[in-house]
């Protein structure tokens, strides 16, 4: 068994690796309820070392919200499993439509339309909505996208969407581009973050704040999410990363 693990090790190694995760700090954009992050250094290498203090809302940067980050008695991120952070990546490809229409909501008619060309969505894998959204990083205003009245228009997951996908296809897991899950047109409306709720009411996670998937393919690859593991956390900052087939 050992050697057929080495073996598949370094067939990972020798697959195209792209990352997922946005470098960010003090400037980068965030939800506008948060502070802005700070980095101090405590130390440098004149005192012989170099060590930093950050400080930072857990949902900063791109990060992986657990299910507690909006349910109460669901889980904490330290109790997410292992295998739950490792899984077959889907990626719905719609920045045409969000170029076009920053209010885009995916539906369930644009899902039966990528299982058209690439087959049925896989039970148990990740799916990542496309929108390009993450190419106005590091840009806040580009990013919030708000209009003269103070409004956001940033696209996003329909509810009916989110329940095809985790009823009818029993998926595990999602992430996007964008600060919410919602489109910021259903947040207008329905006043609270209502496709977000759902998804974590599953007791699975998301991860926000995605970049880089225009470099993945629609199927066949696999995404990882490597997380710190602090103590009954809500969410945290994490290192997102696709190998691709």
């Amino acid at each position: 068994m050992g050697n057929e693990l080495i073996r598949a090790f370094q067939l990972l190694k020798e697959k195209e690796w792209v990352d997922l995760t946005h470098t960010f700090g003090p400037d980068s954009p965030h939800f506008a309820a948060f502070p802005d992050a700070e980095f101090t250094t405590l130390f440098d290498h004149d005192d012989g070392f170099l060590a930093q203090s950050f400080t930072f809302a857990g949902q900063y940067g791109t990060h992986l919200d657990a299910p507690i980050h909006f349910v109460r008695n669901k889980r904490f991120l330290d109790e997410l499993e292992l295998k739950e952070l490792a899984l077959p990546l889907i990626v719905i490809d719609k920045s045409k439509e969000a170029a076009e229409n920053h209010d885009y909501t995916l539906s369930i008619e644009d899902i039966l339309q990528f299982e058209a060309e690439h087959g049925k969505v896989a039970e148990g894998c990740f799916v990542a909505l496309r929108t390009d959204w993450s190419k106005r990083w590091p840009d806040k205003e580009a990013f919030s996208n708000k209009d003269a009245d103070g409004n956001s228009h940033t696209p996003g997951w329909s509810l009916a969407a989110l329940k095809f996908l985790f009823q009818e296809r029993n998926i595990k897991a999602i992430g996007h581009e964008t600060f919410d899950t919602d489109a910021s047109s259903d947040y207008q409306k329905n006043g609270a973050l209502l496709a977000e709720y759902y998804v974590l009411e599953q007791d699975t996670y998301q991860v926000e704040l995605l970049r880089n998937l225009d470099k993945v393919p629609a199927t066949g690859a696999v995404i990882f999410n490597i997380v710190p593991k602090p103590h009954k956390a809500s969410g945290f900052p994490v290192r997102s990363f696709a190998i691709l087939p």
